[in-house]
């Protein structure tokens, strides 16, 4: 399960990372973005396009949009068969922009906070799709799910489940909805290299998703 992540870099750093098309509406950091709040996600519209859907997905059929509270992800291993997902992965395809995600280890009835980066610390995207649901009165509400792996071994050491973070090349495949090899897209969804990655313990700041400040992301301590 991936509940938390941050997403606190200058848009200027994501246009160029990303090959994103310029962004024109403002981008605040955040460190403890929680589900159903806005995220940062980029679709293609003719381009790389940064838009803000909100993280838990709406089925379009869906009678009540409460149902996103229980989608914030989808498992890589049925996302085909599920209902909810199958048809979004051939038509809905994203990515979720992120600088690290949360995920807390049970210790002794405590539960300690940890947070995953990058070890070169820049910015990442995690496999995602999107729906739009309208509601009685016409608006169109744009949300979204993380697909999620299986832990690689850094990982494991505190939880079983990793969101699919996607490299480059993965990214380029992934927003080509022009592809529809389900055997090529399902490749993708694997857990993503521990020796790139770091972890560390943070505040237990981060436990309440309504402290979004600079502090949640700070270490603690490491774990190894």
């Amino acid at each position: 399960m991936c509940g938390r992540f941050s997403m606190a870099e200058d848009f200027t750093v994501l246009e160029k990372l990303f090959n994103l098309e310029p962004i024109d509406f403002p981008l605040k950091p955040r460190y403890n973005i929680a589900p159903t709040q806005d995220v940062p996600v980029v679709i293609w519209e003719g381009g790389r396009r940064l838009k803000l859907f909100r993280w838990g997905l709406i089925p379009a059929w869906a009678k009540n949009p409460a149902i996103g509270q229980k989608m914030i992800n989808a498992r890589a291993e049925t996302v085909d068969q599920k209902p909810s997902f199958k048809n979004l992965l051939f038509r809905r395809r994203c990515l979720v922009l992120a600088d690290g995600f949360y995920e807390w280890e049970k210790s002794g009835g405590k539960k300690i906070p940890y947070r995953i980066v990058l070890k070169n610390r820049k910015p990442f995207a995690f496999a995602g799709l999107y729906d739009i649901w309208q509601d009685p009165g016409g608006r169109m509400l744009y949300s979204c799910t993380i697909i999620t792996t299986e832990a690689n071994r850094l990982i494991r050491s505190i939880h079983d489940r990793m969101p699919v973070i996607l490299n480059h090349e993965a990214i380029s495949i992934w927003l080509d909805l022009g592809i529809k090899d389900v055997n090529l897209i399902k490749s993708l969804l694997t857990p993503y290299p521990e020796k790139e990655m770091d972890i560390f313990e943070v505040s237990s700041l981060v436990n309440s998703p309504q402290v979004d400040i600079p502090q949640c992301i700070e270490p603690v301590k490491r774990l190894f």
